[in-house]
């Protein structure tokens, strides 16, 4: 006789979803705080730390380069902690990225510069660099799968927006970290210590994130699935098989989200300072100020999927992203500060509304015994392909044609592969649809 055990009250699975989501969030928030105070400092202090003796716009272009090492390495990282989170579980991959961002980055803050040990430091930025990039590649699908397999019935674009929101929250805490530095010391003393500063404090922030992570279980989905993950050896090889088509396709989808972010998160800094003539603070101060209507975008296109589903929303704010990337460099250059403010606000506002319903539609995509290979493939080449090039491109754009022109192209163009990506992707199991579809039915009925 098999005795079954209860099933859990919905009060425990509430507690297991807030908690799944809280998890997630946290720790996102920080590895992505890691992942983006090397862009701040890419953009402010790297260049001439590391890469001396050059022009200024070939040590940023150096430093630029090292920031892509990192994106060139998360397809690596996706690809090896999502065959172990589908085939050992999400909540061990999860960990294991905490601790190699979390390493990397405390390295980095220690680490001598050029003046100091001469080739060997730019070596060591590139390889600690390359260890950021597989923990945060490896991040994301597992901070997604918990999110959204825990989620309760019909709120999965909701809890997915967790892990989402934690990318902007992790630009805002590098920020608020940076804009103290950069305004208190003076250009020196930013240059001698003042930048590793936040590299060091990573530190006490990994600790709190493990605290939380160590404490999160295993989704149903995931549990239901071990018998068929079982039997496929490798996981990538089914993705790349039988859903090589959806892969492609979902990558798309991100292209433009993670290339004009990076841009509008590192190569403006530097554009302000260089060709606005704006101080690092003011740069700063409004990125800053955009970053929680970024939030607020991701909140309200995920709550929204989850009634009109997750294509619909994504088609609808990747044509917003079309038309607010044609227009943000034209009002960045007008250098009037009210106007800089609201084309951030803007960007920002649409870019987090097209980040927003992408967990649960990634997620959705693929069955469960390859959903962590699956959804981290795809927006991880959507990564490499956007974020890792966006801020050494929009330079070289800028270097090339002495205009912001240039760069207004170059993001009117992948805003635009990212709409014909959604468009032509298919997304047949979106259970908003089902439930809308549902409620229409009874409607009829009644």
């Amino acid at each position: 006789m098999t005795i079954t055990a209860p099933a859990p009250s919905p009060e425990v699975l509430q507690r297991k979803a807030r908690k799944a989501a809280l998890g997630s969030f946290v720790g996102t928030a920080i590895e992505w705080y890691d992942f983006f105070i090397y862009g701040t400092a890419a953009a402010l202090v790297l260049g001439p730390q590391f890469f001396p003796g050059t022009s200024e716009l070939a040590g940023t272009l150096a430093a630029f380069a090292t920031l892509a090492v990192g994106f060139v390495a998360r397809p690596i990282g996706g690809i090896v902690m999502g065959h172990f989170g589908d085939r050992v579980g999400r909540k061990s991959m999860l960990v294991t990225s905490l601790l190699l961002m979390g390493f990397a980055t405390v390295a980095i803050g220690l680490l001598p510069n050029y003046a100091a040990i001469g080739v060997a430091a730019p070596v060591l930025l590139v390889a600690l660099r390359f260890v950021q990039g597989l923990g945060v590649g490896g991040e994301w699908g597992g901070a997604v799968l918990v999110a959204t397999e825990n989620a309760p019935r019909g709120k999965r674009g909701l809890y997915g927006a967790a892990p989402q929101i934690g990318v902007p929250a992790g630009v805002l805490l590098a920020n608020l970290v940076f804009l103290p530095l950069t305004t208190v010391l003076d250009d020196a003393a930013f240059a001698a210590w003042g930048w590793r500063v936040p590299f060091l404090l990573s530190a006490v922030l990994v600790v709190v994130a493990m605290w939380i992570r160590l404490g999160l279980e295993e989704s149903a989905d995931f549990e239901a699935s071990r018998d068929a993950a079982g039997e496929v050896k490798l996981p990538l090889a089914e993705v790349l098989v039988k859903h090589w088509k959806t892969v492609l396709l979902a990558g798309g989808t991100f292209v433009a989200t993670n290339g004009i972010a990076y841009a509008y998160m590192v190569y403006v800094l530097k554009y302000g300072e260089a060709e606005l003539g704006f101080g690092k603070s003011t740069m700063l101060f409004l990125l800053i100020a955009s970053c929680p209507f970024w939030m607020a975008g991701m909140a309200i296109s995920a709550y929204k999927s989850d009634i009109i589903g997750r294509r619909r929303v994504y088609i609808i704010s990747s044509s917003a992203l079309v038309i607010v990337a044609a227009l943000f460099f034209p009002l960045m250059d007008t250098a009037m500060l009210p106007v800089m403010l609201v084309a951030m606000i803007a960007l920002g506002f649409v870019l987090g509304a097209c980040a927003g319903p992408q967990s649960a539609l990634f997620a959705e995509l693929f069955p469960a015994h390859i959903r962590y290979s699956g959804a981290s493939l795809g927006y991880q080449i959507g990564a490499i392909l956007g974020g890792g090039l966006a801020p050494i491109v929009a330079t070289s754009l800028f270097a090339a044609f002495g205009t912001s022109l240039a760069v207004t192209a170059y993001f009117v163009l992948i805003a635009l592969v990212s709409l014909v990506s959604i468009l032509l992707l298919r997304h047949p199991h979106d259970p908003a649809v089902a439930v809308a579809q549902s409620r229409r039915s009874e409607q009829e009925v009644a």
